[in-house]
């Protein structure tokens, strides 16, 4: 029996993926910063365990829980929409600490065990904001960018040892709580010049109109990922990322 350790497992699209992996008889590690006992339907197949991405202590006691695993998806994140004139410079370092680093220290983690068992799948969730250039997203799109170049680079170093890497690209998804995560983080609304780009950003990000990502389509883009060796290395997941990438080729 497989199994599967993701991260980012509170809600959305890690939760999701989580489900669908357990649905299909894996053995699923769901890591989160503070667990939740009954967050999923209790099964012999699940283990719940605490990790913070951006702690090397946090890290490693996972693992060590953990045990071997076969595939690692890289889903924890958070997002920030602010002009680039007005990041605070802390929520800048944590976009990156989170988002870059925290994947990359993931990876470093588990590629020891996958290159000796020459198998392995290393499967990184960005955004579908890598694509094109949006307002408001600057360092946030920046901070999985930088993933997904770590990923492309990633995947020749992995050929030699038969371990898979592959890119998740989700798009707009106004069904999580993504949004509302970022939300803490907001600037710019009493800055005259900004607040009508920021209240029509907001207003969009809401809307369930039109093209969107659910995490249901994350989940399939994983498990794909995960289970066929043909899947390519960028792989769009939700209809308006499947738009974008297509505009993009």
């Amino acid at each position: 029996m497989s199994t599967v350790l993701i991260t980012g497992c509170s809600s959305g699209f890690g939760l999701e993926t989580a489900k669908l992996f357990l649905e299909n008889g894996w053995k699923v590690v769901a890591t989160m910063r503070q667990p939740k006992a009954d967050i999923m339907p209790a099964s012999d197949n699940l283990t719940v365990l605490p990790l913070d991405v951006t702690n090397p202590d946090s890290i490693a006691a996972t693992l060590d829980q953990a045990g071997d695993i076969d595939v690692l998806v890289n889903n924890a994140g958070f997002g920030a929409a602010v002009p680039i004139e007005l990041i605070d410079p802390a929520t800048a370092r944590q976009l990156f600490e989170t988002n870059t680093l925290g994947t990359l220290a993931m990876v470093q983690a588990v590629l020891p065990g996958f290159r000796k068992r020459r198998s392995g799948t290393v499967i990184n969730v960005t955004s579908a904001t890598t694509l094109r250039p949006l307002p408001l997203v600057s360092v946030y799109r920046a901070s999985k960018a930088a993933v997904d170049a770590l990923t492309e680079s990633l995947a020749i170093e992995m050929q030699p040892f038969d371990v898979r890497v592959h890119i998740v690209l989700p798009g707009r998804a106004p069904e999580t709580s993504f949004g509302s995560n970022a939300m803490p983080h907001l600037r710019g609304l009493d800055n005259p010049d900004y607040k009508p780009m920021i209240e029509g950003f907001i207003t969009h990000a809401r809307e369930n109109g039109g093209p969107v990502t659910h995490a249901v389509d994350v989940a399939a883009a994983v498990w794909r990922a995960a289970i066929d060796p043909n899947a390519p290395l960028r792989i769009a997941a939700g209809a308006d990322a499947v738009q974008w990438m297509s505009a993009a080729e």
